[in-house]
């Protein structure tokens, strides 16, 4: 199953959600989204049909194995691009938002390329 960018969106917040604690439910990836109950149950319907997450009978959510990889992917994207953006001069909230924008389209080619001059540059 091929995620579009909100499917992505929804892996990573709950990849950041479970850094702070292994109990994810819903109402928490709404919150941390700012969006509504319906919406969030509709995404995590898809993504569990997608197999990138399971929910328990508690109702915590948990990332797959294909979860945990896109979610580590779209996440590295963020903050490497987030860097990238401050390292230029950029505010570092709209950094941020401009990195969330920029983590769905760019190529795999541009993303490694970037990474591996901020690491060669030492920033």
């Amino acid at each position: 199953m091929s995620l579009q960018e909100s499917g992505e969106m929804y892996l990573e917040t709950i990849y950041v959600l479970t850094q702070k604690s292994p109990h994810v439910r819903s109402i928490d990836v709404g919150e941390h989204m700012g969006y509504s109950k319906p919406s969030v149950s509709r995404a995590v319907g898809l993504l569990k049909k997608g197999g990138y997450i399971t929910v328990d009978d508690a109702g915590y959510i948990h990332l797959t194995q294909d979860g945990q990889v896109v979610a580590k992917r779209i996440y590295e994207r963020h903050t490497i691009l987030t860097k990238m953006l401050v390292s230029l001069g950029i505010d570092a909230e709209i950094a941020s938002e401009d990195a969330c924008r920029i983590e769905h389209v760019i190529s795999d080619n541009s993303f490694q390329a970037i990474k591996n001059h901020l690491e060669k540059s030492g920033t």
